[in-house]
């Protein structure tokens, strides 16, 4: 019988042992599980991260590309709220010389305005360029005549028709001159008969 009880304790071990090994088994499988609720709700997290800064992204680009046209569309509103100024005095001086009789407070108005214009562009970076008596220079100046002058050396600027102007360090308009040549030689030959 001895044996017989052996067996069964045998029985039993092996039974425990299985039921151990079936309890490790069913351990590792609950842990597999949860690592993967875990690891599906991360992803699931990390999606909606995702959607929300694509969401971000284009809302972003909406609102530039409105503020873009926008800044497009009243992107001249400061230098032309600086000229208004200028058209309210023509204004005046068109008045004053319809009433007045005198053409004085015509040229004063003019000039005043004048001024003011100079004022409100060079606010804004735009100077003039200057040309008289200076080398002639193509990058900011246009040549339109030549004229032969004695008092004024060869090459150099002798009249400007347009002045050019220059907004910051880029020409924004270039001068139309007359640039000066040396005057021609008298001929000898015209005193001589043939």
């Amino acid at each position: 019988m001895e044996n017989g009880n052996s067996l069964n304790d045998l029985s039993d071990q092996d039974t425990a042992e299985v039921a151990s090994s079936d309890g490790q088994q069913v351990s590792d499988l609950q842990q597999l599980r949860e690592s993967l609720a875990a690891k599906s709700d991360e992803a699931k997290a990390n999606h909606d991260r995702y959607l929300r800064t694509v969401a971000e992204l284009e809302n972003y680009k909406r609102v530039s590309q409105r503020e873009q046209r926008e800044s497009i569309r009243y992107g001249n509103e400061s230098i032309l709220k600086e000229l208004l100024p200028a058209i309210d005095n023509l204004e005046r001086a068109i008045q004053a010389a319809k009433t007045s009789a005198g053409t004085d407070a015509l040229i004063q108005g003019v000039e005043l305005t004048l001024k003011q214009l100079q004022e409100a562009i060079g606010r804004f970076g735009v100077k003039p360029i200057s040309c008289i008596g200076k080398p002639f220079d193509p990058t900011c100046q246009q040549a339109v005549t030549q004229v032969e002058s004695s008092r004024i050396a060869p090459g150099c600027v002798v009249e400007e028709f347009q002045k050019g102007y220059l907004l910051h360090d880029r020409v924004l308009r270039a001068a139309m001159v007359s640039v000066a040549t040396a005057p021609s030689a008298p001929d000898s030959e015209s005193g001589q008969d043939s």
